[in-house]
C-alpha cells in the first residue's frame, strides 16, 4: 500500500502528539549516542587487538630490550604493553630491595599486573552498560509512545457517531512510528553490545595468558 502525502513518514511524525514526539526525540538521541559509542569502541578494540598481536610477537621473538626501552618512557601504546610495564616497574623496584624472596617478588609482580589489567579492562568496558540499557529499554519506551498515541486516537473518536478505518488509521500509524524508532535504536545497540562483550572476553583471556606466562618466566629466572 502506497502512502499518500498526508501519510508520509515526516507527516506522521509532525502530526503526532507532544508526548509521542518527546518519546521519538528521546529514542533518536539514544540512537545517536549508541552509534557514537559503537564507532568509538569498534576502533578502540580493533586497535587493542592489533597492539596485543604486535606486542606478543615482539616479546616472544626476543624483542624484550626494545620493549623495555619503550615502556621506560612512561608511554604505552596499548593495554597489554601497559600491563607489562606495571609488572616490569614492580620488578625493577624489588631488585633494588635487599633480601626479597623470589616467590614474594613474583607474586608482587603478578599483583601489579593484575591491578593494571583491571584498570585497563574498566576503560575498555566503559559505556557498554549504556548500550545494554538502550538495547533493552528502547523497545519499551517506543511501545509506551505507541500506546499513548493509540489511546489518544481512540479518545478523539469517542464523540464520533460512526467510526471508519480511515479515521483511525492515521493516528495508529503515527503511534506505531514510535515503536519503529525504538526498534531502530535497540537492534544495533544489542548487536554491538554482544559483539563487544565477546571481543572483550577474548582480549581478557589473552591478557590472562600473557600474565601467567610472564609470571612463569620470572619464576624460572629467579630460581636459576
Amino acid at each position: 500500500m502506497e502512502l499518500t502525502q498526508d501519510m508520509s513518514f515526516l507527516e506522521m511524525i509532525a502530526n503526532a502528539s507532544w508526548v509521542v514526539k518527546g518519546v521519538m526525540l528521546l529514542l533518536l538521541l539514544a540512537s545517536m549516542a549508541s552509534w557514537w559509542i559503537i564507532f568509538v569502541k569498534l576502533f578502540a578494540l580493533r586497535r587493542e587487538k592489533q597492539g596485543a598481536e604486535v606486542f606478543e610477537r615482539e616479546f616472544w621473538s626476543g624483542g624484550f630490550s626494545e620493549i623495555v626501552k619503550r615502556v621506560s618512557k612512561d608511554s604505552s601504546s596499548n593495554s597489554m604493553e601497559e600491563v607489562f610495564r606495571s609488572g616490569y616497574r614492580e620488578l625493577t623496584k624489588l631488585k633494588k630491595q635487599p633480601n626479597v624472596a623470589p616467590a614474594s617478588a613474583v607474586e608482587s609482580v603478578r599483583r601489579a599486573m593484575r591491578a593494571t589489567y583491571q584498570r585497563e579492562m574498566d576503560k575498555l568496558e566503559s559505556h557498554l552498560p549504556f548500550l545494554a540499557t538502550v538495547g533493552s529499554v528502547s523497545p519499551y519506551v517506543g511501545l509506551f509512545g505507541t500506546v499513548w498515541g493509540i489511546m489518544n486516537s481512540f479518545r478523539g473518536l469517542s464523540n464520533v457517531a460512526q467510526t471508519t478505518l480511515a479515521q483511525v488509521a492515521p493516528g495508529i500509524a503515527e503511534a506505531l512510528v514510535a515503536t519503529a524508532i525504538g526498534l531502530f535504536a535497540a537492534i544495533p545497540a544489542v548487536i554491538a553490545y554482544n559483539r563487544f562483550t565477546h571481543d572483550l572476553d577474548r582480549l581478557a583471556n589473552r591478557f590472562d595468558v600473557f600474565m601467567e606466562e610472564f609470571s612463569n618466566l620470572l619464576q624460572r629466572e629467579v630460581h636459576k
